[in-house]
């Protein structure tokens, strides 16, 4: 093999280290809470018919993803996991484990055994004669694999100028605007600390208008500690040749808007606001979360996993790798029934798709659609209403 060629013509050999801005509570607290938020999601396996109908497929992708992709992991593990490698390294590899079986035609298919998030310390991309790419992934125990690209599920953020890998030009995370932002945030935060401690530590000063040997000033220092130990009226009695002086401490301490202004910039860079960190968060501001962070993370997740678990053949004819948002829709549940309500008694929604409004996988025979015998055809509409007023009776009023 050989290096693989990369258009911008850097070199194809990247290290993983993107941990330098991780000692930062904010930048932690902002991917854990992507990172929770994103582990409710539900990965099926489905299949879409050409009328545009999805079904849930028995798999052994499915069966794995209910409770536990690998041995170590449960599926809330799992995907917690990958997102905090793809926000650390902004890349992210994740092996599927497979055997190659035969059905009852004969031909071979793929049974996943297992989904493994990794985290080399170093990736090295290579071709062949005839130029399949593979990707030779080094870890911190010394050992190394070369496996075929097409085989690794690769998950990328800020996916920019680099041909094959997310981050900057060397496929790394590219921080240096954020750890600015950090250090600054850093200085000030020791600058209040200091001045916590300043303004607790020495309070006055006691002048003895005498000359005194190291000694003698120390025992004098430790008579007048025990009188303020013994002090019980808050007066200290001192004799002719000591003077008490009084130092009233003033530390500066940051104002509060700069240290609000700082932790915004961090959190805006991770599009996460101070309410969804707290969790007091309304619709409107878990809607513009959900849209601005995890819905493309979504939309990537199942783009990756579709794209490197089935084959052409199989993805022509509609199978995909779907992350179902259970239970993190941004809708309160009152807005879902009532979106519900409007749009189901109007037979606009087929059940799957209510399903899929409420977050919930399509169910076998959900294609039928059902609405409300409250609505009736604009169209007929007159019609109808004519052939009451002729069938209404004079009198006593009777039909």
């Amino acid at each position: 093999m050989q290096y693989a060629k990369m258009l911008d013509g850097q070199s194809p050999i990247f290290s993983q280290f993107g941990q330098s801005i991780y000692a930062s509570d904010v930048v932690q607290m902002c991917i854990d809470v992507i990172a929770t938020e994103c582990s409710k999601l539900l990965p099926k396996h489905i299949r879409t018919d050409p009328n545009g109908m999805q079904a849930n497929v028995k798999s052994s992708i499915n069966r794995l993803f209910k409770f536990s992709p690998n041995e170590l992991m449960t599926t809330k593990d799992f995907i917690e996991k990958v997102i905090w490698l793809l926000y650390m390294n902004y890349n992210c590899f994740i092996y599927p484990t497979y055997e190659i079986k035969q059905d009852s035609k004969g031909n071979p298919y793929k049974e996943y055994t297992g989904f493994y998030p990794l985290n080399p310390t170093e990736v090295v991309f290579l071709q062949d004669e005839s130029s399949k790419l593979f990707v030779k992934m080094s870890f911190p125990n010394s050992s190394n694999f070369t496996l075929p690209y097409s085989d690794i599920i690769h998950l990328r953020k800020k996916f920019s100028v680099n041909d094959i890998m997310g981050g900057g030009i060397d496929g790394q995370p590219d921080n240096a605007a954020l750890l600015k932002v950090l250090k600054i945030n850093d200085t000030l935060l020791q600058g209040v600390e200091k001045a916590v401690k300043t303004s607790l530590s020495i309070r006055g000063i006691l002048k003895v208008n005498t000359l005194l040997d190291d000694e003698s000033q120390k025992k004098e220092r430790e008579k007048f500690e025990a009188k303020i130990a013994s002090g019980q009226t808050g007066i200290l009695p001192m004799d002719l040749k000591g003077d008490y002086v009084d130092i009233k401490p003033d530390p500066k301490i940051i104002d509060k808007d700069t240290l609000e202004f700082l932790d915004n910039k961090i959190l805006r860079n991770y599009g996460v606001s101070v309410p969804i960190i707290s969790g007091k968060f309304t619709d409107e501001e878990y809607q513009a979360f959900y849209e601005k962070v995890l819905e493309p993370l979504i939309i990537s997740f199942g783009q990756a996993f579709s794209k490197t678990l089935f084959t052409p053949r199989e993805l022509d004819v509609g199978n995909e790798i779907v992350f179902y948002q259970k239970d993190m829709m941004y809708l309160s549940t009152s807005a879902k029934l009532n979106l519900l309500k409007t749009a189901g008694e109007q037979g606009l929604l087929t059940d799957n798709q209510k399903l899929a409004l409420l977050g919930y996988p399509p169910i076998e025979g959900g294609e039928k659609r059902t609405m409300s015998l409250n609505y009736i055809d604009v169209k007929l509409a007159n019609a109808y209403q004519m052939g009451r007023k002729e069938n209404t009776k004079g009198g006593d009023g009777d039909e």
